[in-house]
């Protein structure tokens, strides 16, 4: 297929875990969150997300409430030491070998994912990956506020999101290959010309019965 554009969820499709399941309890090892229940709390929260039930407004408003007294500047200094010594440990090995052949190959990557886009994109330069959407934030001055800017990459949101990017990239003619594991992602799963299922979770893995999707076992 011509023109071919390659889109990645992140969390448990390219690394082992979920980067901001792993960025909070870097916040409350730092310190920053101070909340005793706060990972707890998260876990909880992640759950829902797992079920496909997370209020995503919600969530943020809880786990992005530490960083609002912080300048941007030193969150992102902060995002960028969590990668490199928690995140980028956990990346799937197939997921480096594939974006080292992309690469090679000169094929554009794009990552999408429904964690905070300061985080995603840090995760992204690390990984060879020049281009990536998350859930943006709105400004309080200098810092962050716990309120969402504009529609998030969610759901739904992931192919409104990628929609606007392609359009404002002149891309709208793209062959879009995805990669995924959650069952949050099923409307970007469709909208795909390709889609590929990276240890799909349970509900993912029982809807793709119905379809010609491929699934991979990475480790």
């Amino acid at each position: 297929m011509a023109n071919p554009l390659y889109v990645f969820d992140l969390d448990k499709t390219l690394i082992n875990g979920d980067c901001a399941m792993i960025w909070n309890a870097f916040l409350a090892e730092k310190g920053i969150a101070t909340d005793a229940n706060f990972v707890q709390e998260d876990q909880r929260l992640m759950a829902l997300y797992d079920q496909g039930k997370m209020n995503m407004a919600d969530y943020l408003a809880f786990t992005i409430a530490p960083l609002t007294h912080l300048p941007i500047e030193q969150v992102h200094a902060l995002a960028a030491e969590c990668v490199e010594r928690d995140i980028l440990p956990k990346q799937f090995s197939q997921a480096k070998t594939l974006i080292t052949q992309l690469q090679r190959e000169g094929i554009d990557m794009l990552i999408i994912s429904a964690s905070v886009s300061f985080l995603v994109k840090a995760v992204a330069q690390r990984l060879g990956i020049k281009q990536a959407i998350g859930i943006d934030l709105q400004l309080n001055g200098d810092r962050y506020s716990t309120q969402i800017s504009g529609i998030p990459s969610y759901r739904e949101g992931k192919v409104t999101r990628l929609k606007a990017w392609l359009k404002a990239e002149n891309r709208s003619d793209a062959t879009i290959h995805f990669y995924t594991d959650s069952i949050n992602d099923l409307p970007l799963c469709q909208y795909a010309d390709v889609t590929y299922l990276v240890n799909p979770c349970p509900q993912l893995e029982a809807y793709s019965k119905q379809t010609k999707w491929v699934t991979l076992t990475w480790a």
